[in-house]
């Protein structure tokens, strides 16, 4: 791996671990604004068990560096699990983390994407599968 992989790897765990704390704690109920109205489950039990597999992905990336392919993997796929709450928040029209307009709430779902491209480029993941996909099949 390389240092500016490695860096944004520990950056993005340590942004992960961060906000997963925030979603026991101080920014509760910001996130609370967030959890799609469909969604089967109770919102407190949403925002607690997200913020658990937050800080648990944020420190994944970054102890288990021999594991970093496969927590790549399944931190983009929790990026793309929350997404719909991101759509949410911008069609309800939900202020939260001082996103007070359509604007701003728009502007932030681009920034989801990017999200899961820093998860896959950092840990390796997506280089991991494009090497895979060159290599001729063993018969």
């Amino acid at each position: 791996m390389s240092l500016p992989r490695t860096i944004a790897r520990c950056l993005l765990g340590a942004a992960l671990v961060f906000t997963g704390t925030g979603h026991l704690t101080f920014l509760r109920e910001e996130f609370v604004a967030q959890v799609p109205t469909w969604l089967p489950l109770p919102v407190d039990v949403t925002v607690l068990a997200s913020g658990v597999v937050e800080i648990a992905l944020g420190l994944a990336l970054i102890f288990l560096v021999r594991s970093r392919v496969v927590v790549g993997w399944l931190t983009a796929a929790f990026f793309v699990a929350i997404f719909p709450g991101n759509i949410e928040q911008f069609v309800r029209g939900t202020d939260a983390f001082g996103l007070s307009s359509d604007l701003a709430r728009g502007i932030r779902l681009i920034f989801q994407p990017l999200l899961v491209v820093w998860a896959l480029w950092s840990t390796g993941a997506w280089k991991a599968w494009r090497e895979r996909r060159r290599r001729p099949a063993v018969s």
